[in-house]
C-alpha cells in the first residue's frame, strides 16, 4: 500500500502519447492547442470607430460640414478636408483623413451643419489598425485551452480550424452480479447500478465525451474478455468494482493475465483504498472501488488529472486550495481522508455521511477536503487542503 503522495508521483511521471488532430473550431472547443498560432492579419484590419457619431477632420471652429456617412461594412474611403465630417457607426472604417470621432450625444445637427459641444483630441474614439493584434504576432500559445473567447478570437482572425491534442477515448467497465438497471424491479440481493451513469456524467461535465460502456459478469473468462475489448478500443479504461480480493472479484486476475503493468494497487486513504492503476503499452487502466462515493472520489483525485494531462493540459497532481474550516472537526483515522465538503466564499464545511457507499452528501458537495491520517482536532478557521469538484 502506498501513500497518496506516492500515487500522485507515479501518475505525474507517466508519459502520454501526443496525438494531434485538426478540427473545425466549434469541435475544437475545450481542446488544447497543439501549436502556437500566429495572426494572418492586423486586427482590426482598419481604423475602426468605437462609437456612433461623426468622423471629423479637425479645425479651429466648432462647426463642420457633413458630406456623407460611413456604415459598418462600407468599403469605400471618403477624402475629408479640414472642417468636414461624415456620420459614422460603431465598427465602421474611419476615413484615413479623419482625425477623431465625436459621439452622437455630443453634437447638434442642423441640415448639413454639425456643431460639436466640445473639442476632441486627435484619435479620440478610434480603434487603431492592429490595436488588438498585428499581423504575424502570436495569437495563442501552444497549450492554450480553447474556451469560448479563444474560439471567437481565432474566428475573428479568419481561422476555421485548429490543430489540437486529441482527447482520450474512455471505456467504463461495470462489474457485479448484484447490479440491475434502474427501472427494473428490485429482488433479493440486488441493487441498482449507479456508478456507470455517475462516472459518465462526471466525464461529460469535464468535457470528455468519447465514452463507451461495458458490462461483465462475475466470472474470470467473461471479465478477461470484456476487459481485453475495452482496452483495445479505448485509451483509458475505468473499471468499476471487482478489484478487491473476494472470491468473486476477478478484475485483478484478469488484468494480470492480460499483461497489464501494475503502477500501484491500494492507497493509504479513505475512501478509495483498493484503487488500482496500471498500463498496457500506451493504454491506462484504473480499477475503481465499487462503493459509489469511493469511486467518485478516486475519479476526481486521480483519474481526472490523468485525463487532463493526456489531453495536453499542464496539470499538477495533488494541487489544492487552502480554505478556512467553518467548524471544528476531529480526525481519527489510520488513513488519509478525502472528505466530502462544501465551499462557500473562503470557508469550507465538512459534510456528514462520509461513508464510502453514500452519495447523498456527495450530491451536495462541491469540494473534497484532504486531511492526513492521525488523531487530532482541526479547529474552526484552520486552513485545510481543498480540491474543488
Amino acid at each position: 500500500m502506498i501513500s497518496t503522495a506516492e500515487a500522485f508521483s507515479i501518475l505525474e511521471k507517466l508519459s502520454y502519447s501526443e496525438r494531434i488532430v485538426e478540427l473545425p473550431l466549434l469541435e475544437a472547443r475545450n481542446h488544447v492547442l497543439a501549436e502556437t498560432v500566429y495572426s494572418p492579419i492586423d486586427m482590426p484590419p482598419f481604423r475602426q470607430a468605437t462609437m456612433d457619431g461623426f468622423a471629423i477632420s479637425l479645425h479651429d471652429d466648432l462647426h463642420y460640414e457633413i458630406i456623407g456617412e460611413v456604415k459598418a461594412g462600407d468599403s469605400f474611403d471618403i477624402d475629408l478636408k479640414s472642417g468636414e465630417a461624415v456620420k459614422i457607426f460603431t465598427g465602421a472604417a474611419v476615413p484615413d483623413t479623419a482625425d477623431a470621432v465625436i459621439p452622437i450625444e455630443k453634437v447638434t445637427v442642423t441640415d448639413t451643419v454639425l456643431s460639436i459641444h466640445e473639442r476632441m483630441q486627435p484619435e479620440a474614439h478610434i480603434r487603431q489598425l492592429g490595436a488588438q493584434i498585428t499581423k504575424d504576432a502570436v495569437a495563442l500559445e501552444k497549450g492554450t485551452l480553447l474556451k469560448p473567447a479563444a474560439i471567437g478570437f481565432l474566428t475573428g482572425l479568419g481561422f476555421v480550424k485548429a490543430k489540437v491534442y486529441q482527447k482520450p477515448k474512455i471505456g467504463i467497465v461495470v462489474t457485479g452480479n448484484e447490479l440491475i438497471s434502474a427501472g427494473e424491479k428490485l429482488s433479493g440481493g440486488k441493487v441498482y447500478e449507479s456508478n456507470a451513469i455517475m462516472l459518465q456524467t462526471a466525464l461529460f461535465d469535464t468535457n470528455f465525451n468519447a465514452v463507451s460502456l461495458y458490462k461483465v459478469n462475475d466470472d474470470f473468462e467473461n471479465t478477461k474478455t470484456v476487459l481485453k475489448k475495452a482496452i483495445e478500443g479505448n485509451d483509458v479504461v475505468l473499471v468499476s468494482g471487482g478489484i478487491s480480493v473476494g472470491d468473486y472479484d476477478f478484475v485483478g486476475k484478469a488484468l494480470e493475465s492480460l499483461k497489464v503493468e501494475t503502477l500501484f494497487y491500494k492507497v493509504n486513504q479513505k475512501p478509495g483504498k483498493p484503487l488500482f492503476a496500471g498500463k498496457l503499452n500506451d493504454k491506462i487502466i484504473f480499477a475503481l472501488p465499487g462503493n459509489p462515493a469511493a469511486s467518485l472520489t478516486c475519479f476526481y483525485v486521480y483519474v481526472l488529472p490523468t485525463l487532463r494531462k493526456s489531453s495536453g493540459l499542464t496539470y499538477q497532481f495533488g494541487s489544492e486550495l487552502m480554505k478556512n474550516l467553518a467548524y471544528d472537526f476531529t480526525v481519527d483515522n489510520s488513513r488519509a481522508q478525502f472528505l466530502k465538503a462544501f465551499v462557500s466564499d473562503d470557508e469550507v464545511t465538512i459534510l456528514s455521511h462520509q461513508d464510502s457507499g453514500m452519495l447523498n452528501s456527495f450530491a451536495l458537495a462541491n469540494a473534497l477536503v484532504y486531511v492526513p491520517e492521525g488523531n487530532y482536532l482541526l479547529t474552526k478557521g484552520y486552513k485545510v487542503s481543498v480540491y474543488l469538484i
